[in-house]
């Protein structure tokens, strides 16, 4: 847990476009995108051992907090090929879920929308799987040679590991810290586990990986150094798996290195972040110990001042259960206008509604303090700002709203490519003129998880020859 300066260097390869999968397979992106095997910390992960360690599927799950995505790849000689993937969205919302996939047939590309009520992560899960066993193969699950699984926090893990037995209490454990996230991710792995056999190898990916680079003055807190040093209460950040792959991909955009990217990151979903990255190194992040601190989402509080908690407790009679649950489920723009989904927030305040008009303000408002503090904690250097996930990618209403009156720190967005950019495609939205660049990339943390579970996966073979 005290870990700072893990290895994260890597290596990309291309991915070839062929498919072997029975009913399904190609490409469900925009455009091909390179598959990445990582660097351990120790050694370079051999694409050898990747290729005898497994067979030649992999899937990934990756819970979130009323999301669940799912992205297959197959194991090629050129690599990991992406394949079928999609995601049930709206989980919670039962009137309005739905599973949303894209696939190559073998008569074109097409798009699958499946209403189906998901009313927790469970039956979201099973509505998945019932979907891939009918369309992708009726042997699916002996074709999988592995799962990996995104999990937000391990407590004191802080790198990919095979799950066992030991690592799932872990998990659990860590719960406390991620009441949002790790319930789902453990359902999603008891219902892997359960459908796949012991004998499929489940991996799981952490969310706080990337931020262990931030300095100590940026994750620590104003408390005793005790409660540091004993209790481990420091600032971990999430959304890592999506701001270090935003951060490779913004460097490629941009023709630079890795190493000499600055840049902003907002990760902007029912869950949301905002990353500081220098010479391609987290170095600031807006959520903390747990992924409650910082932006307004859709459930969550975002930054709140503590004596707001004892004031519930001491004044209201507020019990700390009904406190956590308050501030993690029933805050945010959900607390401010009663609906936690920004799409039903925006409508509502087109439409007049005073409350919806607030709680969208508050969003705004609130990322673009987040990018002014990072531009300083950047000492005013920033090549990029980035945005992506489900608001990110999709709303150009909200990347209007949030640049807005930003020319003098050199911002300056292309109204007509800010409008064209949504639908996951990725691409530079600012005008020729604009000094900081302002790019809109699809995120894609079901390949980062892929590729850390083939580390694993590959690096367990080594060991047994």
């Amino acid at each position: 847990v005290h870990q700072k300066n893990p290895s994260r260097s890597h290596r990309g390869f291309s991915a070839s476009m062929h498919c072997t999968s029975n009913k399904l397979a190609g490409n469900t992106l925009a455009r091909p995108v390179p598959a990445r095997v990582y660097r351990s910390s120790r050694k370079m992960v051999s694409i050898r051992a990747f290729k005898e360690a497994v067979k030649n599927r992999l899937m990934v799950l990756n819970a979130g907090s009323s999301s669940l995505k799912f992205k297959l790849f197959t194991q090629t000689n050129d690599g990991l090929v992406p394949g079928v993937g999609g995601v049930m969205e709206r989980i919670g919302d039962a009137a309005n879920s739905a599973l949303i996939a894209k696939g190559q047939t073998a008569t074109g590309p097409k798009k699958w929308e499946v209403k189906a009520p998901a009313s927790d992560h469970v039956s979201a899960m099973q509505t998945i799987l019932g979907f891939l066993s009918e369309n992708v193969s009726s042997t699916f699950k002996n074709e999988v040679a592995a799962v990996g699984h995104r999990v937000v926090h391990g407590l004191d893990i802080s790198r990919p590991l095979m799950i066992t037995d030991d690592v799932l209490d872990k998990i659990s454990q860590a719960a406390v810290l991620a009441p949002l996230h790790n319930p789902a991710s453990i359902q999603g792995i008891q219902a892997a586990r359960t459908t796949f056999g012991n004998e499929t190898p489940q991996v799981v990916v952490f969310d706080t990986a990337y931020h262990q680079t931030m300095p100590a003055h940026a994750y620590m807190y104003g408390l005793p150094y005790d409660l540091y040093d004993k209790h481990h209460i420091r600032r971990y950040g999430f959304h890592g798996t999506s701001h270090q792959y935003l951060a490779q991909q913004a460097a490629e955009m941009l023709g630079k290195p890795l190493d000499k990217l600055s840049a902003i990151s907002c990760h902007l979903g029912n869950g949301s972040s905002v990353t500081a990255i220098k010479g391609g190194q987290s170095v600031d992040t807006s959520m903390g110990m747990t992924p409650l601190e910082g932006l307004l989402m859709g459930t969550r509080s975002g930054d709140l001042d503590p004596a707001v908690v004892l004031h519930l407790q001491n004044t209201l009679g507020l019990p700390p259960k009904e406190i956590d649950t308050l501030l993690n489920k029933k805050s945010g723009l959900l607390g401010v206008c009663g609906a936690n989904d920004l799409r039903a927030v925006i409508e509502g305040a087109q439409k007049g509604n005073e409350r919806s008009q607030l709680a969208l303000d508050m969003f705004v408002y609130r990322v673009r303090k987040y990018i002014g503090a990072y531009t300083a904690a950047l000492d005013g250097h920033v090549d990029a700002i980035l945005f992506s996930a489900g608001i990110g990618e999709n709303s150009s209403l909200i990347r209007s709203l949030i640049t807005r009156n930003l020319e003098a720190m050199g911002v300056e967005v292309d109204a007509a490519a800010n409008t064209a950019t949504v639908g996951g495609k990725a691409g530079d939205i600012s005008t020729k003129a604009s000094k900081v660049k302002v790019l809109v990339i699809p995120t894609d943390e079901e390949l980062s998880i892929a590729t850390q579970t083939a580390q694993v996966l590959a690096e367990n073979a080594a060991r047994k020859r």
